[in-house]
């Protein structure tokens, strides 16, 4: 199963609280600081709804 690297470029300041909660669950803290996820729908979903805040790449098992 393929991974996402997911990395949060832009600040969470006067972001809406369920974008904060969203890149919460998603496991990113800091600007520039990363995750590893698997590639699932609900993965997918949550990166859908913080597009315009993270970046994200394919990354080989």
């Amino acid at each position: 199963m393929a991974k996402l690297k997911v990395t949060l470029r832009r600040s969470l300041i006067s972001r809406p609280e369920t974008q904060r909660k969203t890149v919460k669950a998603l496991g990113l803290h800091k600007i520039n600081s990363s995750s590893i996820l698997p590639d699932s729908p609900s993965v997918r979903g949550q990166i859908f709804k913080v597009k315009h805040l993270v970046s994200v790449e394919e990354v080989a098992d």
